[in-house]
């Protein structure tokens, strides 16, 4: 069992920026190459995030996945959704990858996910 103060020293040390830096860069490689890998569309990079189209739909969640600086879809790429993945770029970014697991305990319904209210749900396509 964990000690009361394992617990602020872990999240201390996870979340530190250099640390947090280095999963978010290795989280936005491990995207552009799954993205370059498996994209038949063009890949562009809008305000920071990288996007790929043209993704098969089993091979991201819902309407698309942003893993680190990277946007994977098969087409749900408009303005008011890129919008909304540039937060999550940013998410990324302060978590680096205790994102992922950040992210699974806050609940797989995007009504009351965290990190979605925060992205915006209209502009995700939630409401």
């Amino acid at each position: 069992m964990l000690r009361r103060g394992v617990l602020p020293v872990l999240r201390a040390v996870l979340l530190a920026p250099p640390l947090a830096r280095a999963g978010y860069l290795y989280a936005t490689l491990v995207g552009l190459v799954w993205g370059a890998v498996l994209s038949t569309g063009r890949i562009r990079r809008v305000d920071g995030l990288f996007v790929c189209t043209g993704v098969p739909r089993w091979a991201f969640s819902r309407g698309g996945s942003c893993i680190g600086g990277v946007y994977l879809t098969d087409s749900n790429a408009g303005p008011r959704v890129l919008e909304h993945e540039a937060v999550h770029r940013l998410q990324w970014q302060r978590y680096g990858l205790a994102f992922p697991l950040a992210y699974y305990l806050a609940g797989s319904d995007p009504l009351t996910n965290r990190f979605e209210i925060e992205a915006g749900l209209e502009k995700g396509g939630y409401r």
